[in-house]
């Protein structure tokens, strides 16, 4: 199965907060659970990110036999878990079984009855969930009403995969394990997830392009734990300055998108801050956008009450830099979508959580106590019993010195003292006459216990305190948690507010990376439209510029009509390959939206990129390297429309030449004979000199031949890296072996092997002696033996024979 190969009110001012608080603690892998029902040709799914506490569904949507649909949702998701139904569609079980074949990814499958995925069933699941973003008050009637607001309830199918999402969530306890039975697994967010409009990428194409790669980490203590992106075009696009910004320009390298748009609302800010007079601009929403915290992760504590005093700070920063970067972005120019979306989406109930945390949290004695602790004048009954407490420490010393007119005068001093939870107490030194328990019994005291050479009692004054003043330290922590809790609360009711800071800002990082990157590497906006050309002046490899002195640039045109199919021969080392890469980068990075490394560029849009370049590891899926080569070339022959891209490097190479090119050519006429609206933009690359000097293609005025220059100099082949129209006549192997290094004799015989077969004379092999000389070597032998006096006593025949006669002889041919 090909498919499964490719597998979120305006308050007072305030100010910033000089707090160190920009580490975040270390969480726990995310893990990903996926439900899925496939039925009649339909098939509607769901999934559970444990790293933000969402739920993202997919509306009900057409498959095919294979669920290719499906295979790329886990390509881009890969789930840990995958629920479906124990009663299930051939196609799902076939599905199931092709992918726990694959050593690379194997999921743990669940299946439940299929009365787990009745539709009123899931619905009452549904109501019944752990919902804070639901208000409280709300009747089940409503919730069901606002509910539907929130997620399709038009999709059958996907609301059945809910339910049962949602029976794994519970059982499992997914993220609340160590909690009380009572505290449900939170959903703090729905998401609207879709394929739609997005362009076709296999596993295969991001690995041969170089889109992504990632390394081993150099550091000794993270070989284990966690890799790095090496030199790929996403490690040298990705500049952003929070992790989302980054995991949110992953998952568009994941999605390039068909959709117009999308892409100008994306190429209109980096147009803005690849201007130099905006650099001032660029460098200020930078600075804060470091300040954006993870937002899930601080809401999802909140939810649970586990709000820590380093996540007060990190979203007082997050509240107070996102209300700059609105600020700052309501002098930019409203026109572009981006800040307009931000001027009006970042609201002022921003302003109102920053304004509440600053007023309400006492951050400094809160780090010094390690626990909430909140600003005076905030409530007046936690100030009254604040304020008790300091003045404790003297009224207590006047209630020592009365309580110690009255005690036994061996007694030479003593203190009272509060311990929470205990209360007030009266406490005497231990006079050495207290020994035995009953020496610490003293007249009107009640013994509490001995601690340190002390002993502790209640007297009646202590007992007039505990009542009078109650156990104040317990009090004010009982009631500074219950601010928390109404503060919690008002900032949960406004999540919505801070999930849009996330969306926003993450998109604006995204875009301002990418035009850091296009400044500095001199990329040029492309023009996007919606037809079927391909223009591109001067183009670049993104990733080889970087690691090549000099780079030749070389263009790209293919039109509607004309020159799609584009054959390129040369020498090997000429740059066929890179030049391929290039095509295929360049197209790849404007449908992201971004900037391209050309003088000039004009895309039209593209709907997949097909690669047969780069043989895969073959032991593990059990198939021989030229049947996954095959695999791939089958993609390209059947999946492709007239707006796909395909790269075809050296396809047919695995076999005998004969085959391989009748593979090749074959290959070719079919897309030569389809109607020029059926063709795709096809680059290949190929030695196959015969593909041309037989004739084996139809003539078309879709096929193109081009070739990359070379000049001979003496013996020494030069690479000039240009491009230009024709065909190349010489492959010049014997050079390039040279230049690889191979012995020049070896090197010599290839080349003179090579015009033997090529002008059909015999080829005499070399490792045979010529007739003369073994006529030479018979007289030789024949004369030694003659020489030999048989009659010699001292003669040894057998030493002879072995040491001097044989080994001569052995060189002689074998005539029997």
């Amino acid at each position: 199965m090909a498919a499964l190969e490719n597998l979120r009110k305006g308050g007072l001012g305030f100010g910033p907060l000089g707090i160190n608080g920009d580490e975040e603690e270390a969480e726990d892998s995310p893990t990903v659970l996926l439900s899925v029902l496939a039925q009649h040709g339909q098939m509607g799914l769901c999934f559970y990110d444990t790293k933000d506490s969402s739920l993202h569904y997919m509306i009900d949507t057409p498959d095919n036999y294979e669920l290719q649909l499906l295979a790329r949702v886990i390509q881009e998701v890969s789930p840990h878990v995958i629920i479906t139904s124990a009663k299930q569609e051939r196609c799902m079980t076939s599905f199931l079984q092709q992918l726990g074949s694959n050593p690379d990814y194997k999921p743990e499958v669940v299946t439940y009855p299929y009365v787990d995925f009745g539709l009123e069933v899931s619905k009452q699941r549904l109501l019944s969930a752990h919902l804070p973003f639901v208000p409280a008050s709300i009747s089940e009637r409503d919730k069901m009403s606002y509910l539907s607001s929130c997620i399709s309830f038009d999709s059958p199918l996907m609301l059945r995969a809910v339910g049962a999402l949602l029976k794994c969530l519970d059982r499992r306890r997914v993220g609340v394990e160590l909690e009380d039975s009572s505290v449900g697994v939170p959903i703090l967010q729905f998401h609207s997830y879709t394929l739609k409009g997005v362009v076709y990428i296999d596993r295969d194409t991001y690995s041969v392009l170089q889109i992504f790669k990632s390394e081993l980490h150099p550091s000794v203590y993270k070989l284990h734990s966690g890799e790095k992106e090496g030199l790929s075009l996403y490690g040298i696009l990705n500049r952003c300055r929070c992790k989302f910004g980054s995991k949110l320009l992953r998952q568009w390298f994941l999605r390039p998108t068909l959709d117009l748009a999308v892409l100008h609302r994306r190429q209109e800010v980096i147009r803005f801050f690849t201007s130099p007079r905006n650099s001032d601009a660029l460098s200020t929403l930078q600075s804060s956008l470091r300040n954006i915290s993870n937002i899930p992760t601080l809401l999802r504590r909140m939810s649970l009450s586990h709000t820590k005093v380093t996540d007060w700070q990190s979203l007082y920063k997050t509240a107070y830099n996102a209300v700059c970067i609105r600020d700052t972005v309501r002098h930019l120019p409203q026109s572009i979508h981006l800040f307009r979306d931000i001027s009006e989406g970042l609201s002022d109930d921003l302003d109102h959580i920053a304004s509440l945390i600053s007023r309400v949290v006492d951050f400094e004695t809160s780090l010094a106590e390690n626990r909430f602790t909140i600003k005076p004048n905030v409530d007046p009954a936690i100030d009254e019993k604040k304020r008790r407490m300091m003045g404790l420490s003297d009224f207590l010393t006047n209630v020592a010195r009365r309580e110690l007119e009255h005690l036994d005068p061996r007694i030479p001093s003593c203190c009272v003292i509060y311990i929470p939870l205990i209360g007030f107490l009266l406490s005497v030194p231990r006079m050495p006459s207290m020994v035995e328990k009953e020496d610490f019994e003293l007249e009107e005291l009640d013994f509490m216990f001995l601690s340190e050479d002390r002993l502790h009692y209640r007297s009646q004054r202590t007992k007039e305190l505990d009542n009078l003043l109650g156990d104040l330290h317990c009090d004010i922590r009982d009631m500074e948690t219950a601010v928390m809790t109404q503060l919690q609360n008002i900032i949960l009711e406004r999540s919505a507010s801070l999930y849009k800071v996330l969306d926003l800002t993450a998109e604006l990082d995204c875009l301002m990376a990418m035009s850091s990157a296009s400044q500095e590497y001199g990329y040029t906006s492309p023009k996007l439209a919606s037809h079927r050309k391909i223009t591109v002046t001067q183009g670049r490899h993104p990733l080889l510029e970087l690691c090549s002195p000099v780079f030749v640039a070389n263009s790209f045109q293919s039109s509607e009509s004309q020159g799609r199919v584009k054959i390129i021969t040369g020498p090997n080392s000429s740059g066929k390959s890179i030049y391929l890469k290039q095509v295929g980068l360049i197209v790849f990075m404007a449908l992201i939206g971004s900037d391209v490394p050309a003088k000039e560029a004009e895309i039209g849009l593209v709907d997949g990129i097909f690669t047969r370049m780069q043989s895969r590891e073959s032991v593990s899926v059990g198939l021989s390297t030229f049947m996954i080569d095959l695999n791939q070339m089958a993609q390209a022959l059947n999946s492709t429309t007239g707006n796909s891209l395909v790269l075809i490097d050296e396809f047919g190479k695995g076999t005998n030449t004969v085959d391989g090119l009748s593979l090749l050519a074959a290959s070719i006429s079919h897309w030569l004979r389809k109607p020029p609206m059926d063709v795709p933009h096809v680059l290949l690359a190929t030695n196959f000199h015969s593909l041309l000097q037989l004739g084996l293609l139809p003539s078309s005025v879709l096929l193109s031949l081009l070739t990359l220059e070379t000049a001979v100099d003496g013996d020494e082949l030069v690479f000039l890296y240009q491009l230009k129209e024709g065909i190349c006549q010489s492959s010049y192997a014997a050079n390039i072996a040279t230049l690889a290094g191979l012995p020049t004799s070896l090197v010599q015989r290839g080349v003179e092997v090579s015009e033997l077969y090529r002008t059909g004379r015999l080829i005499k092999r070399i490792d045979k002696a010529s007739s003369d000389e073994q006529a030479n070597r018979c007289r030789s032998v024949v004369k030694m033996f003659l020489s030999l006096d048989l009659e010699d006593k001292d003669l040894d025949l057998q030493h002879f024979m072995k040491e001097e006669l044989l080994p001569s002889a052995g060189e002689l041919p074998n005539h029997s």
